[in-house]
Formats: structure tokens, sequence, C-alpha cells
């Protein structure tokens, strides 16, 4: 099969989007950023107005969020990352409230158009297939849909397996481009931080297939699974934390139901050695986002334990997790795909994690959730809740029930606090509940 392909400038390639197109990103590690260069160039040369910018997550500068662009570019992304977030919050970029696992819905069944997709992929292969690397998760779906696709040909993006492999004829315009991967920085778990990791990974189950985000405490959480067997992974995404369980044979997938010795995923950001991890990997599986996040693919696999961060809980177990009152902060990403997922899963746990208090000392377990704020898990949904105190389950509990457990892994200065507020709240019965 020929594997020869023609290439053109960034600029050149740029060229194909039209005032009105939407345009979508390749995620994370993986944003052509050579392409949103070339992009922001015709927008300051005003060759372009209302360009709509979709993508979940990426890594590195977003100017076409930036004020001065206003008018040019509108950025409607599935996920408010920290290179948004300030642009977001001050309205000069915006954001689309939705499930991860539909994501890639969006573009298949034409609720949002793709007119230019753009994407990094690796060198073509003697079959002439490249890879979406990093980056499956929606792009596929954009790659399928879109009027144009424009792919930036990096050797640094891995040859990653499963349906990142596509054929290289689904693309129309290719551009070099030798620029590594964004990496992703992680801080080391605090002590508060490790205290979260141990609860939470002391419900972990031998056999148990794992889905966790990113940061300090999910690396706290794995940091303590070195004692575990036959552990599998089938996530959104994963990061260093899980290589030297892979290392030394904790991660083995042999207890999964579907994909069994593989990790699934759909999107990743870490270090080189992530990406070198993936590169040529059988083991790893990068896969659409419709299949990792269905909840019902999920729950395929028994003992599926899914930890997910929040904001904000309210004392029924309303989760916040994706905004700060009324400013976004981030997304609703994958947490009810996994936490659903989750609890249908034979002997599955959804844990919900995250410190008693902020960096400011404010508590995190609220009587009421602050004005504004979103919930994107429902008090019906949670289990599990675990902070640095300890770890409670609030499944089948009535409302005055969790409201004292929940209580009990607040922080001790606040708990007066809120208990008088479940006491106001529920009458005086509440003093007598017996969780």
């Amino acid at each position: 099969m020929n594997t020869t392909y023609k290439t053109v400038s960034a600029e050149e390639a740029v060229k194909v989007v039209k005032s009105g197109d939407h345009v979508h990103l390749s995620s994370v590690a993986s944003a052509p950023q050579t392409l949103i260069k070339a992009l922001c160039a015709r927008g300051d040369a005003g060759e372009l107005r209302g360009v709509h910018i979709h993508h979940l997550h990426t890594e590195g500068p977003a100017p076409y969020t930036e004020a001065r662009y206003e008018g040019v570019f509108q950025h409607d992304a599935f996920f408010v990352g920290g290179n948004v977030r300030k642009n977001v919050q001050a309205g000069y970029a915006d954001y689309i409230p939705v499930f991860l696992s539909e994501t890639q819905k969006l573009y298949r069944c034409g609720a949002l158009p793709c007119d230019v997709a753009m994407v990094q992929v690796s060198p073509p292969d003697k079959h002439g297939f490249v890879s979406l690397g990093t980056s499956v998760d929606a792009t596929l779906a954009a790659i399928e849909t879109a009027k144009k696709v424009i792919a930036v040909v990096n050797p640094h993006v891995p040859r990653a397996w499963g349906d990142a492999i596509i054929p290289a004829s689904m693309i129309d315009l290719f551009v070099e481009d030798s620029s590594p991967l964004e990496p992703a920085h992680f801080a080391e778990p605090d002590e508060v931080e490790q205290a979260i990791g141990r609860h939470c990974a002391a419900l972990v189950e031998d056999g148990a297939t794992l889905q966790m985000g990113i940061g300090a405490i999910p690396n706290a959480v794995l940091a303590q699974l070195g004692g575990h067997k036959n552990l599998g992974i089938h996530t959104e995404m994963f990061a260093d934390g899980v290589l030297e369980l892979v290392d030394k044979g904790v991660v083995n997938g042999a207890a999964k139901a579907i994909d069994r010795g593989k990790m699934v995923s759909t999107f990743l950001m870490g270090s080189q050695k992530v990406y070198d991890f993936i590169d040529d990997n059988p083991m790893v599986a990068m896969m659409d986002v419709a299949y990792t996040n269905d909840p019902f693919v999920i729950a395929k696999n028994p003992r599926v334990t899914a930890i997910n961060s929040a904001l904000q809980v309210d004392i029924t177990g309303q989760v916040c997790a994706d905004s700060l009152g009324t400013k976004f902060y981030s997304g609703v990403g994958g947490q009810v795909d996994f936490i659903y997922g989750a609890s249908l899963s034979q002997g599955g746990k959804a844990i919900v994690a995250m410190p008693s208090v902020t960096n400011k000392g404010m508590s995190k377990i609220a009587p009421v959730l602050a004005p504004g704020a979103g919930v994107v898990t429902t008090r019906s949904h949670v289990h599990w809740l675990v902070t640095e105190y300890g770890a409670v389950n609030l499944y089948g509990r009535s409302l005055q029930e969790r409201a004292k457990l929940i209580i009990s892994v607040a922080h001790p200065s606040h708990r007066e606090e809120l208990d008088k507020a479940a006491f106001e709240r529920f009458g005086p019965h509440f003093h007598f509940v017996q969780p």
C-alpha cells in the first residue's frame, strides 16, 4: 500500500476554514498547536469571523479564547480546562454542558456540525494507517463527520492501538511538525491527599477494575495499591501513577470480564513516560469515548471502582463538580458516566473523594450548595464519600442518616455549624438518628 503523503504548510492548511465554520481540535497532549497558531494568524489578519472552536480539555496555549478575538472565534468547549478557565469565567469563551460519553454524539447526531477537524497523528505505518495517539475521545467522531480533516503528522505522537488506528485516507490535508507533545505535571500528594488516598485504597478489592482521573488524589490512591492483585483499568484517562503498578504486575486486567488483559482509555495526559508506554503497546486500547464512557459497557466488568472528585457536597449528598457558585471551573466530564456504571457493576463502588476544606479553610461540605453551583452527581446517584477523615457509604440512606454520615467526615472545626444547619433543616428528630 502507498504510504507516502503530500504535506502543506500549516498556513496553507488552515485556509480551508471559512467564517462561521465549526472546528474541532484534538484533545489534551494532542492539541495541534501549529494549526492553532496558523488559525489565530488568520484571525489577526481579519480574514475570519464567527469561527466556532470545540474541544475537550487541551494542554498548552489556547489564544483563541482571548478577548482580542471576540467576534473572530467563539470557543464552545466540552470541558473547561485550566488554560481556558479565566476567559470562560470572563465571558470571552464558553462551555457546552455535556456528559463525556455524549461528546461524540453531538457530532454524530448532527447537534453540532463539524466543518473542519484539526488533529495530530503518528506517521503512517507500512499499511497506510495512522494513530490518533493520546486523543480518541470525540476526535474520532469529528474526523468521521468533518467536511475537511487536517492532520499534523508528528513522530512524537505514539502509535496507540484500538480505535486510535485509522486509515490515512480519512485525512484531507497533512502538515508536518516535530514538536514534543505537551506534558502534564502533577504535584506530589500532601498529607491530606495521602490520607484520602489511604481511605480510597481501602475500598479497592483485588480484581477491581479502576477508573480515576488525574492529580494528587488519584496518585495517592495508586501509591497505596502495590499489594493488590489482578487490578484492571477501564477509564476515560490515566497518567503516570498507573505505570509502576503495571511494572509490578498489580495491573494486569486478568479479572476483567471484557477487554481482559487490556488497559482501556479514551485520552491520556502525563509525562513522556506515559506517551512512551502506550507507543505500539497492545496492552493499551485507546477507544472511542462512546465505548469507554458508556455506563452499560463499564458495568460489564465486575468490581468497577470509580474515584472522582468534587468541589462541594451538601449534607443531602448533592455533588457539585463543575463550578464554584456561578463560575464554571471544569465540566461534567465523565463523572456521572462512571458513577452510574460503577453502581451497576457487580460488586462495584462509586466514590467521590475530596479534601474536607478548601485551601482557604472553607468547608467543602455545606448545608446547601453555593448559589449557582451545578449538581453534577445527584443525591440519588451518590454512593461513597471520602475525605481525609474517613469514608462513608450513603447508598440506601435517608436524608437524615446521610446528613449524619456526611458531617462525620467534615473537618472537625465545621461539624458543629453543619450539625446546627441539619437540625434546623430536619427538626429535633435529627439528633436521635443513628446511621
